[in-house]
């Protein structure tokens, strides 16, 4: 194996960590703002890039951070690495409610295509890169964009996702559609369009926005219940209504109907 091989446990239920431990000298790559806590052993250092371009100079390094500021990442990434003699922890936590998804590279045929954001950490040695959209409707419409991320190598990587997590095979040319943003993941032969929502009555007043993803197999795909927009929206939309003066008053309720609340 060229990456790291790490074991691992993930805790919790609606806002999960995955702790990580590591043998003396083995390393695992985090995104910035993701880590939690550390082991006293565990060191910790600031790279350029994802970490998986260390033999190939300054250029192979520039290319590695490019494509992640594509994706809306940071230009650097953390490595934690067990610089003692014994095993050490290292556990990142989940940005918001959902799941942590395991992805054993290695079983996957080596390459993952994930939405932008999802990437929490991985085993050092996997690279996370760029995948583009080749069709125009997908890159438009898909909810994505024109830019996915990819997640190669032969180790263990992680993923977080919103609510429940659903997993399906799909067997050759069997298809699904899903909501645009409950797309969390995806195994490299999965072949990923849009589709327009046939009928104008549920394309203008079905709530559900004018376009599916459909998702046609062989290969793998991961769903989220709740993608992250879906929640910021209704935080928004409840922020208005959060922090009235007139909440612990006599008048309460009727004071908000009296002024159109």
């Amino acid at each position: 194996m060229n990456a790291h091989e790490i074991d691992y446990r993930i805790v919790g239920n609606e806002m999960q960590y995955v702790e990580i431990e590591l043998d003396p000298q083995e390393s695992v790559i985090a995104e910035a703002g993701s880590f939690m806590m550390m082991d006293e052993g565990i060191q910790m250092q600031t790279i350029f890039g994802d970490g998986s371009y260390e033999n190939k100079g300054f250029m192979g390094k520039l290319m590695g951070a490019g494509k992640r500021l594509l994706t809306g990442e940071s230009l650097f990434m953390t490595v934690f690495t067990n610089g003692g003699y014994g095993k050490q922890s290292v556990s990142f936590a989940a940005p918001y409610p959902g799941k942590i998804i395991p992805l054993d590279l290695s079983e996957l045929e080596g390459k993952v295509v994930c939405q932008k954001d999802s990437y929490l950490c991985a085993a050092k040695g996997v690279s996370v890169g760029i995948e583009f959209q080749r069709k125009l409707g997908t890159g438009f419409f898909g909810g994505e964009g024109f830019i996915m991320q990819k997640i190669e190598g032969d180790g263990l990587a992680f993923v977080h996702a919103g609510g429940t997590v659903c997993e399906k095979i799909l067997q050759p040319s069997e298809m699904i559609r899903i909501d645009t943003g409950c797309l969390v993941a995806m195994t490299k032969d999965v072949d990923y369009d849009i589709e327009f929502v046939k009928g104008v009555k549920s394309a203008l007043f079905g709530g559900e926005g004018l376009f599916f993803a459909t998702l046609r197999g062989p290969g793998k795909v991961w769903i989220q219940s709740l993608p992250f927009s879906r929640l910021a929206d209704r935080i928004s939309a409840a922020a208005g209504t959060v922090g009235r003066k007139e909440e612990g008053s006599v008048l309460g309720g009727l004071g908000r109907m009296l002024d159109g609340n």
